[in-house]
């Protein structure tokens, strides 16, 4: 039986299942093009605001036993150069891309929103969970089910394209968080982004490895977590979920569709093994649907949801 990796997600097919997540690799289209072709069905821009961030001081990476810590600080060229560079890559490469935005406000979502859909992405992304600026805006937007719907509805006036919440695992009750973004017009969620804020300390200097002192953690550490929280989410919503959270091999890949999810993001481990972890993970899910006799991974069966 011919099997294919092709997935589809949001009514377009895509040659892979998995996803690069936003602020992996940079913003230039020659990052996304090394994305592509390394075998993302779909890539992610750096989250863009209206005007340049230079992010943290460093260090701001760090890698622990358990995976990454991270700070970057949400640095990027700014909407207007992060659209020109996604204008390139879609004229060199033509792949399909999504742009991801980030504001703390309704207004600016608004203004993103609007100032993308002219672009050549095919997807906007509302960055609503990044730890790592929680210091300098107070709670991170997704920890609130009245401020998601609020962003959410926001940006789906103003926007052109299918727009997908990014979502944190640091809310209380993300289902309840994730509800309120599919009720606010959402036409996808993405999840999880890092946990956190957490700590790593420099004993020899007795100071915090990274410069900005607290930073997300990702990679192999938080796999059952996100797991777990894709999988509670896709009882209570209907729209479709792109899961991510220290995915690092096909069978954990695959581990994420049968939890839920409809697409895969992977990031840590690009980061931690290089781009040929994809080569790997791509001909690793291509094996075990052969193996299983599914065609393609739209038809891996989803996890069975027990009753509470």
């Amino acid at each position: 039986m011919a099997v294919s990796l092709c997935t589809r997600f949001l009514g377009r097919e895509f040659s892979s299942p998995l996803v690069l997540p936003a602020g992996i690799l940079g913003m230039s289209y020659g990052s996304l093009q090394f994305a592509h072709d390394a075998g993302f069905g779909l890539v992610t821009s750096k989250s863009l605001s209206l005007e340049p961030r230079k992010g943290h001081e460093g260090p701001v990476v760090a890698r622990f036993g358990g995976g990454i810590l991270n700070s970057l600080g949400l640095c990027n060229p700014g909407i207007d150069a992060g659209l020109k560079e996604i204008e390139e890559f879609s004229c060199m490469v033509k792949a399909p891309v999504m742009v991801s935005l980030f504001a703390t406000n309704r207004h600016d979502f608004e203004e993103l929103a609007g100032r993308a859909s002219d672009s050549a992405a095919v997807f906007i992304e509302l960055n609503l969970s990044c730890p790592n600026v929680m210091d300098e805006f107070g709670i991170p937007l997704a920890s609130s089910k009245e401020l998601v719907a609020d962003m959410v509805e926001g940006a789906v006036k103003y926007a052109k394209l299918p727009v997908v919440a990014k979502l944190s695992p640091n809310a209380l009750d993300l289902p309840v968080i994730a509800l309120a973004a599919q009720e606010a017009g959402a036409a996808a969620v993405s999840m999880i982004n890092t946990l956190g804020p957490g700590l790593l300390i420099d004993t020899a200097v007795r100071k915090p490895v990274l410069a900005p002192r607290y930073g997300g953690i990702s990679g192999p550490a938080v796999l059952p977590l996100a797991l777990k929280l894709v999988h509670e989410c896709v009882g209570r919503i209907k729209i479709p979920i792109i899961g991510m959270g220290g995915v690092s091999s096909a069978d954990e890949a695959v581990q994420m569709l049968m939890a839920g999810a409809s697409m895969v993001g992977v990031g840590s481990a690009v980061w931690l093994e290089g781009a040929q972890v994809l080569t790997r993970m791509n001909a690793g899910i291509r094996d075990y649907l052969e193996r299983e006799n599914f065609v393609s991974p739209d038809f891996i069966p989803k996890l069975e949801r027990k009753n509470v």
